[in-house]
């Protein structure tokens, strides 16, 4: 009787551990890496030259590439709070363009984000790298749902350095009024970058703590947000990459951010947790043109950051999930980075945000459920609240309005060209035919342009 009864005790204990290790590979680990201004032909899979990226190719080769997916706003903190609740940045509050260091403006910490969602479905959460959603406690990651942060409050260019290094003294010059550029980790200033040899070392140390996060996740479902300051001006890279790239410092930058790619994608092979790890990798924007030879491309797309043209809003996107997302695919139809919350709380069986959102779910078309997007519409804003573009379908309608141009002439090795301001006027274009936006055809089709307007 007594060896009967230890039998069903050990059977027990077994169907609860299978039990448990079923409910664990259920629940798959989330990586994001979110780049800063890293252009739509920036990576050898977008059409990039000067330089490889062979983790880039292999992420591709091994997930799924997006042909058609867009940032929510081309500049950083709307993007960024676009991608974290799910939500059109105006919706929130969170148009208006990049926080400033002195700004007050902040994302709602009653938002929910992926991070706070997560955690309530048992996830250990983690953001290393760039904020950009608020200057000061309590406006930093650890209260929007991340057990850990460290890294910028903001853009690593938000310091008293100019973008060859040198302090600014120009009191005309609004970066005098910025003060040096803090590492925090919590709350807490944790340490000071002051030169461009201490930003050098950043893509560094993220992958290290990134990797070390993953070694340490082991047991627990995990959600990790690495959004790196690079290849954001000013630029600085490693001694192991630097002078490198035929294409120069640009190219070594994007050497370095393709080696911590990966890093990451090998942890996971060494922790066994790559087959249980949802994976993707995308940028907040487009590139910063105005830069030159230090700038990023836009493949092909008219102008870049900070403009609602394509340059500035459509980014690279990879995702791998392997065995749920079919190795070396790609995806062509119209998606967002508000599609992730939805998608990634899907593939989780986690709960959506209480109040309403903007993104779709699109899981059953990254795992060939389904050959359809459930998007058909996206309005692109910019500034506080300034409807400056409609995409439906391959279709794009500008309506009129003021943006920066790129179409002047551009700086070289640091210094930054002019960004005039120039007058849209309304325009139709077909993207299948026209993806570089040249050729105004609101007047062959008339019907497609009532459509959008109604």
């Amino acid at each position: 009787m007594i060896r009967k009864k230890y039998t069903l005790l050990l059977l027990a204990i077994g169907a609860v551990v299978v039990q448990a290790k079923a409910l664990r590979d259920f629940k798959p680990n989330i990586i994001i890496i979110n780049m800063d201004d890293m252009g739509y032909g920036d990576t050898d899979p977008y059409g990039a030259t000067g330089y490889t990226t062979p983790n880039f190719n292999r992420l591709a080769n091994e997930g799924m590439r997006f042909t058609h997916f867009y940032a929510a706003q081309g500049v950083c903190s709307p993007s960024r709070a676009a991608l974290l609740t799910g939500c059109y940045p105006s919706r929130i509050s969170m148009g208006g363009g990049a926080i400033m260091p002195w700004d007050t403006r902040a994302l709602n910490p009653s938002e929910e984000t992926i991070a706070s969602l997560l955690k309530q479905n048992g996830y250990k959460t983690c953001m290393l790298g760039k904020w950009h959603l608020g200057n000061k406690a309590p406006f930093f990651p650890i209260h929007y749902g991340f057990d850990y942060f460290y890294g910028l409050p903001y853009s690593n260019d938000m310091w008293p350095v100019d973008y060859q290094g040198r302090p600014v003294i120009d009191t005309s010059d609004v970066r005098s009024r910025f003060p040096p550029l803090p590492v925090l980790e919590g709350d807490k200033q944790v340490g000071t970058i002051r030169t461009l040899e201490d930003q050098a070392t950043l893509t560094t140390i993220l992958t290290q703590k990134a990797v070390a996060f993953v070694e340490q996740s082991k047991s627990n479902p995990f959600f990790l947000y690495l959004a790196h300051p690079m290849p954001h001006a000013p630029l600085a890279v490693s001694g192991k990459f630097k002078g490198k790239a035929e294409a120069g410092l640009f190219g070594d930058v994007i050497s370095e951010v393709d080696w911590s790619v990966g890093q990451v994608m090998d942890v996971l092979e060494r922790t066994g947790l790559a087959k249980n790890t949802l994976l993707i990798v995308t940028s907040d924007n487009g590139p910063w043109l105005s830069f030159g030879n230090n700038a990023g491309s836009s493949g092909g797309l008219r102008e870049g950051k900070g403009t609602a043209w394509d340059g500035g809003t459509r980014v690279p996107c990879f995702i791998r999930w392997p065995d749920k997302v079919a190795a070396g695919g790609i995806c062509n139809q119209l998606l967002t980075n508000m599609d992730i919350l939805p998608t990634l709380m899907a593939a989780t069986g986690s709960t959506l945000p209480a109040k309403k959102i903007d993104g779709l779910n699109f899981l059953p078309l990254l795992t060939g459920k389904s050959s359809a997007t459930p998007r058909e519409v996206f309005y692109v804003y910019f500034d506080l609240n300034s409807l400056k573009l409609i995409r439906y379908k391959n279709w794009e309608l500008v309506l009129p309005h003021k943006s920066r141009t790129y179409m002047a002439p551009h700086g070289k090795d640091g210094d930054r060209g002019p960004m005039p301001m120039v007058d849209v006027p309304m325009a139709l274009y077909d993207l299948v035919h026209d993806p570089g936006t040249v050729y105004d055809v609101q007047s062959q089709y008339p019907e497609i342009k009532a459509k959008i307007l109604n």
